[in-house]
């Protein structure tokens, strides 16, 4: 492929390496953890959705996660897909720019709703009579308003300052578009983008890391001087399925930021942007179902129901 293309329209992803002989299992196996992320995700915002009594604050967090899952993986995995089978890896500027704007507003959501939701399981365990007065529906709105709000002002500066380039590349080595193999298809001096980039990264992740340690050492404190069982047991029902989801989260990011700084193997690199996307994904509706007392009845309801109508 020729690289010395001058701010040429249309680009090529250079895709991910699979054996001939293995196309169509990872093609099956890509669609159908798709399927699954669409599936899971899905039914849980619809039964939130449906259900008045699951609209609550914590749940309406979960709802916007859940939607942002859903949001990443299909700006991702279809084109992925489609690339696994095809030949023809060309998409065009415009396109590939919306790509890396959705992935990686996908990516600084996922740390905006944590940091909410960590301040949410905050209020509901430290001061659980004021709950209903702080968390109130106005104030969910507010903060995920400025969740997304946040996310895409960032990201937009971030891509600002990559389109601005002029390119003398045409080739995307990587799985799919992102704002790091954006810039590196220009020639020209793009030591903003990286200061940029890196500031981006360390102000996200201190600021999430930060307000998730600082309000579960506040849960922590809470729950030590209480010495209240039925608080102790309370938090760590609530706090558990977040935790996990959190930390899943935060390690699966730090494996792209590792992979783009360090000399790694594209392949290690390509797939840990896409499990990136997937896992969080596959894991969150499942582990908030069986962590969940409310949420695991509902959907326990459902197939019973089900169950009862087949027989």
């Amino acid at each position: 492929m020729n690289n010395m293309t001058y701010n040429s329209p249309i680009l090529v992803i250079e895709g991910i390496d699979v054996p001939h002989h293995f196309i169509y299992p990872v093609f099956v196996l890509l669609l159908v953890t798709y399927l699954i992320i669409l599936t899971t995700n899905i039914g849980v915002m619809l039964l939130i959705m449906i259900d008045r009594s699951l609209q609550t604050p914590m749940y309406l967090l979960f709802f916007s996660l859940s939607f942002n899952d859903v949001l990443g993986n299909t700006v991702l995995l279809p084109r992925l897909i489609f690339d696994v089978v095809s030949t023809d890896r060309s998409i065009s500027y415009s396109l590939c720019v919306s790509q890396a704007f959705f992935s990686h507003t996908y990516g600084t959501s996922c740390h905006t709703v944590m940091m909410i939701m960590a301040f949410d399981r905050y209020v509901a365990i430290c001061h659980p009579l004021r709950y209903t007065s702080i968390m109130s529906p106005a104030m969910v709105a507010k903060l995920t308003a400025s969740a997304w709000s946040t996310s895409i002002t960032l990201v937009s500066i971030l891509l600002g300052l990559t389109v601005r380039l002029s390119r003398c590349r045409s080739v995307i080595l990587n799985a799919y578009c992102d704002n790091a193999s954006l810039f590196k298809l220009s020639c020209e001096e793009v030591t903003i983008n990286n200061l940029y980039g890196l500031t981006f990264t360390v102000v996200l992740f201190s600021s999430s890391i930060g307000s998730v340690a600082f309000t579960y050492f506040r849960i922590l404190v809470s729950c030590v001087s209480k010495k209240n069982k039925e608080l102790n047991r309370k938090a760590v029902q609530t706090c558990a399925s977040h935790l996990v989801l959190y930390l899943i989260m935060l390690w699966s990011g730090f494996l792209i930021i590792i992979s783009h700084r360090l000399q790694i193997h594209n392949s290690y690199r390509k797939m840990a942007a896409i499990l990136f996307h997937i896992i969080p994904a596959n894991i969150n509706p499942i582990i908030y179902a069986m962590q969940t007392k409310e949420l695991r009845n509902k959907i326990v309801q459902i197939l019973h129901s089900k169950v009862n109508q087949l027989q």
